[in-house]
């Protein structure tokens, strides 16, 4: 059974978009219980903003109210289709040092995925995995 990053995606996604200010940023990761947000223009996703970039801003005497999301956002958005194996994922965001990872489908943001994902997939797949075996290897009956 593999699964695909479709499979295993958060499919609601926090979004801002580049002009709002740090603060408006934080509530809405806040209401959301989310630790970034996809930055949007015109529709398409051009960056993250995650509570690291925040705190590092903030630590550099950043006004939250003054600066904008755009000024402080990751811009090198790295992503993955829908439609590659979880495994590739998991192994990209190893490589990328990366904790989430943007599903966009033909240009369009269409999920999330995060480690927090990956680990419980791999729980749901080796659960799977044990029940198939165990209905396919049975112990013959013991007959005293």
């Amino acid at each position: 059974m593999m699964l695909s990053v479709r499979d295993i995606m958060t499919g609601w996604v926090a979004t801002a978009d580049p002009e709002r200010s740090l603060r408006e940023a934080a509530t809405i990761m806040v209401k959301a219980h989310v630790g970034s947000v996809i930055v949007m223009s015109k529709g398409k996703p051009v960056g993250i903003l995650t509570e690291g970039d925040i705190s590092r801003a903030l630590s550099e005497g950043a006004n939250p109210d003054k600066i904008t999301i755009k000024k402080v956002m990751t811009k090198r958005l790295i992503t993955i289709s829908p439609d590659k194996r979880a495994e590739e994922a998991a192994r990209l965001m190893a490589e990328k040092q990366i904790k989430k990872l943007p599903v966009v489908d033909g240009g369009s943001l269409i999920g999330m995925l995060t480690q927090t994902d990956i680990v419980a997939s791999s729980f749901d797949l080796v659960t799977s995995l044990k029940e198939m075996v165990r209905a396919r290897y049975r112990p013959p009956e013991f007959q005293p």
